[in-house]
């Protein structure tokens, strides 16, 4: 066994990345307060090949010196726009017909391995703050609410994990 070369792995260029068409998936981030978080999400909607992402309220926005350092040049790949409120980004994609998915622990809440994702629907992932999470004012604006399993003694997961976990759970029904 041997780790491959970069130029093995085939990837695109950012040209070729961004003229190709994307999966009907947009990230909504929810007031996150650390740029490396928000940096590990530019990253990992660039390996999902998302549409873009909002960034919503005190959230950091490029080019944040922590965003570059986690995103090692996906914020320039992965198309974004900011909101000042999340209630009005959420009322944006609600208009452009996107169902409206949050990330969090609610009375209604079900297993993400329960929630089948339908490809004929457009999804907007809505990930909250770290201490937070999904703000009040938009939880009854979610179409539903999905949670990760969890076995420890810990209460949520690094939102960026959360992020990982859910992006891949949407994007690989896309493959």
């Amino acid at each position: 066994m041997r780790k491959l070369r970069l130029e093995e792995l085939g990837r695109l260029n950012k040209e070729e990345y961004i003229n190709q068409k994307k999966i009907p998936i947009v990230v909504v981030l929810d007031n996150i307060r650390s740029g490396s978080n928000v940096g590990s999400f530019f990253r990992t909607s660039d390996a999902f090949n998302v549409d873009h992402i909002v960034l919503c309220g005190i959230t950091a926005r490029p080019p944040h010196k922590e965003i570059l350092k986690t995103a090692i040049g996906a914020s320039q790949s992965v198309s974004w726009i900011y909101r000042e409120k999340v209630s009005q980004a959420i009322n944006e994609l609600k208009r452009d017909k996107f169902s409206i998915i949050g990330f969090e622990q609610t009375d209604q809440s079900i297993d993400i391995e329960n929630f089948e994702v339908n490809t004929d629907k457009k999804y907007a992932l809505v990930f909250g703050n770290e201490v937070d999470g999904v703000s009040d004012d938009i939880i009854n604006s979610l179409d539903q609410a999905l949670e990760i399993p969890q076995f420890g003694t810990k209460h949520s997961l690094n939102v960026s994990v959360c992020g990982g976990i859910g992006l891949w759970h949407f994007a690989k029904c896309y493959l």
